[in-house]
């Protein structure tokens, strides 16, 4: 059985080598002076085959193969020709999974800090929330949602030609209020605890002089659970004294970044930093009253997360332009979830790394 399946294989490499031999001398090209030797190699294999004598073409085929390949068959690729198309190839794959998995984001601004600062280089999944037809809103298909205490980027509703970096305060249906700079989900205050009463971060002026300027900033440290996420976040210097205050029952009036203050729904079309630019895909929400009488730090008027949208706020609560101002951001906008930190840097320059912030190359994102 083996014996007859050889033969078969050799009668058919001989029959494909003899009809590429006389397609070639028909064509009497690229022959290079050898057609002589290509006709005889190939008459050779040929009565062979017509005399059913595989020991004559066992005999022959070595060198017909040898003619045809030196004669008829195609060149090697250069090895220019294989770096363009090595090259060609990745930037296709690094441009489908930019598109569809994963994409890298620059932190430029303090509105995240403690856990992003200015000059952080992050990856986020892109892939998690679902894959989204490039250039566009629609999404294929969707593996899950965002949670609560997941740090998202998205197209700004307001903007949707900027990306915004926030965390997931509260979800489609829920109620959200801030007091005293507690956050309260669905009437339940998210576990915090003061760390340091003073601290001191450097904050970035893009506005100042043609480079912009360092400056520092004064802030206070607490520890934040939201769901199952635990992390830090900043709060104004003067927030530790007010908790004291509040202890003692001596605190007269809430904070300036509580939320709501009122009865009127934030959005993009009333937004005093965005100058009012309507968002078509935004819903408003809705702002219930709780209660008439209150203490300054108690719960009253809370709002309700619209349908399809998450509420967003930065980690840097007292300088962080976020759902408080501007409304709900639609799941449609969201781009996806942060995973880590690749680079980060205050400056850099090829002859100058001082600025690179080596401790949080490499850190994931909570």
């Amino acid at each position: 059985m083996r014996s007859q399946s050889l033969d078969r294989r050799v009668r058919k490499e001989a029959t494909i080598l003899v009809r590429e031999a006389r397609a070639a001398l028909d064509l009497k090209r690229g022959l290079r002076g050898k057609a002589g030797d290509l006709e005889a190699a190939t008459t050779e294999v040929e009565e062979g085959l017509s005399a059913r004598d595989l020991t004559r073409v066992r005999k022959g085929l070595p060198v017909l193969d040898s003619l045809v390949d030196e004669l008829i068959k195609r060149p090697g690729k250069s090895t220019t020709r294989d770096y363009v198309e090595s090259i060609g190839a990745a930037v296709l794959i690094a441009l489908a999974l930019r598109a569809f998995v994963i994409e890298a984001f620059k932190i430029p601004s303090s509105s995240m800090y403690p856990t992003l600062e200015i000059g952080d280089h992050i990856f986020v999944n892109k892939f998690i929330y679902g894959v989204r037809i490039p250039w566009t809103n629609t999404k294929v298909f969707e593996l899950r949602g965002p949670k609560r205490g997941e740090v998202i980027v998205f197209m700004q509703p307001c903007e949707t030609d900027r990306d915004y970096i926030k965390r997931v305060v509260a979800l489609a249906g829920d109620t959200v209020e801030v007091r005293c700079n507690v956050v309260y989900v669905n009437g339940v205050a998210n576990e915090n605890t003061m760390l340091r009463a003073e601290e001191r971060y450097d904050d970035f002026d893009d506005g100042a002089g043609p480079e912009g300027k360092w400056y520092p900033k004064e802030v206070s440290r607490y520890r934040e659970k939201a769901g199952d996420f635990e992390y830090q976040t900043f709060h104004d210097a003067l927030r530790p004294q007010r908790d004291e205050q509040r202890g003692k029952g001596a605190l007269l009036q809430g904070d300036a970044k509580d939320f709501p203050l009122d009865t009127l729904l934030r959005s993009c079309a009333n937004s005093a930093e965005l100058n009012g630019k309507p968002a078509s895909n935004q819903k408003q929400g809705k702002i219930v009253s709780t209660r008439d009488i209150h203490g300054v730090c108690d719960p009253y008027l809370h709002y309700i997360v619209p349908e399809n949208h998450v509420f967003v706020m930065g980690d840097n609560r007292a300088n962080s332009n976020d759902s408080r101002y501007w409304g709900s951001v639609p799941i449609e906008n969201i781009k996806g979830k942060a995973l880590f930190i690749w680079l980060s840097y205050s400056h850099w320059t090829p002859f100058d790394w001082s600025g690179i912030r080596w401790d949080r190359v490499g850190n994931f994102v909570h």
